[in-house]
């Protein structure tokens, strides 16, 4: 069977109200052991099962005689390969305490250091890129409005230094920038990482607030300026605790380059194993533009990686490009001068800002919005 439109089922509430119709249905992840199903008028042509439990008598060879698929799940991993859902800050954290990082992401890390990271068998190979096959669905679902339910989410990334202090004026002005943005109604994703990532979603989380609010929380979180700090993660959960409702955004984070705490201000959390998916995907995701602020090796890397999508239109559109701070774009590297000769004659010329204002750089990104690439040559 052929199915041009699947439908994906990722709680046990969908299922049901498919009142046992399943062809070319893609079901994830699902606890179906003691659903009520019945399982002899169900009809399953062209359906997938990801990684679900099924009850006694129910199996593989029995769903596949009614032309369906069937992923069994993975044993004996501390994660799951076919997630339905993005991670939250409140997963991943849990079982962390001051005294002893116990925490899922700590588990997950250390699996992967010692299985999967530098040559994985086969099954633990699949098992990750399953994963993070899983966890690019829940992306875009978030992005295109399923989860939140507020319509397709207006992408905007902010890149920058892992190492960077909370105390740097930089994090200080990253901050006020997305939490501007957030304002004007555009969605922070980053790294997920420490410094300016945190900046980033940290902005984001607290758009509601006041300039001097945000200011005395960056006072009290310079205290521990960086996440090798005693009582790093302590300041960050004290400023939850104080605005524990604050916006949304999206952290990007990888296991790939070694444990370090996935900021807390970020209510969805889109971990990978593969950092070149991972990377690439951010970038990809931000077509209304991406902010670079100062940053060592890899926020250059990703800067002729976004380059390179403008370049060729590789997503069709073209999109900002923010370079956050005169003196690292210009005096202490060449890269703005080698970008704008790079971009001379090609549409996307005019979509390069350097900056160290946060309401020109504001400004730029509403008066540039993503376009088609006209693929001309000047």
């Amino acid at each position: 069977m052929t199915c041009s439109i699947v439908r994906e089922l990722d709680s046990l509430e969908a299922l049901l109200r498919q009142q046992g119709q399943l062809n070319c249905c893609v079901i994830q992840g699902l606890d179906l052991s003691e659903a009520g199903l019945d399982w002899k008028k169900m009809t399953c042509e062209g359906a997938i099962f990801l990684g679900c439990q099924f009850p006694d008598g129910i199996g593989a060879c029995e769903l596949s005689k009614k032309g369906a698929l069937v992923f069994p799940e993975f044993k004996g991993l501390p994660f799951n390969s076919y997630r339905g859902q993005l991670y939250s800050r409140e997963e991943l954290m849990e079982g962390w305490t001051p005294e002893e990082d116990l925490s899922l992401d700590k588990k997950i890390y250390d699996h992967f250091v010692k299985f999967g990271k530098s040559s994985p068998n086969i099954v633990e190979a699949l098992a990750e890129r399953l994963h993070d096959h899983a966890i690019d669905d829940a992306m875009t679902d978030l992005l295109e409005g399923r989860v939140e339910g507020d319509g397709r989410k207006k992408v905007v990334a902010v890149m920058g230094g892992h190492g960077t202090s909370r105390a740097d004026p930089w994090f200080r002005k990253v901050a006020h920038l997305t939490r501007r943005l957030t304002m004007e109604g555009y969605f922070i994703a980053s790294g997920g990482g420490p410094g300016m990532m945190e900046a980033s979603n940290l902005g984001a989380y607290l758009a509601g607030v006041s300039v001097e609010e945000l200011d005395a929380v960056l006072d009290a979180l310079g205290e521990a300026p960086v996440y090798t700090s005693k009582g790093y993660v302590d300041a960050a959960q004290k400023v939850i605790d104080q605005y524990p409702t604050g916006h949304s955004s999206l952290a990007v984070p990888t296991w790939f380059y070694g444990h370090e705490p996935t900021n807390l201000f970020s209510a969805h959390v889109a971990k990978y194993f593969s950092n070149s998916i991972r990377e690439d995907g951010l970038l990809a995701i931000a077509q209304h533009g991406i902010v670079f602020s100062p940053g060592s090796a890899g926020t250059t890397q990703e800067i002729f990686q976004d380059a390179t999508q403008n370049h060729y239109a590789t997503f069709e559109n073209i999109s900002p490009m923010v370079f956050f701070s005169k003196d690292r774009y210009t005096v202490e590297t060449g890269i703005w001068s080698c970008i704008k000769d790079l971009a001379k004659g090609r549409d996307y010329e005019r979509y390069l800002c350097l900056s160290d204002e946060v309401e020109e750089v504001v400004t730029f990104i509403k008066e540039n919005p993503p376009v088609a690439s006209t693929g001309e040559l000047a």
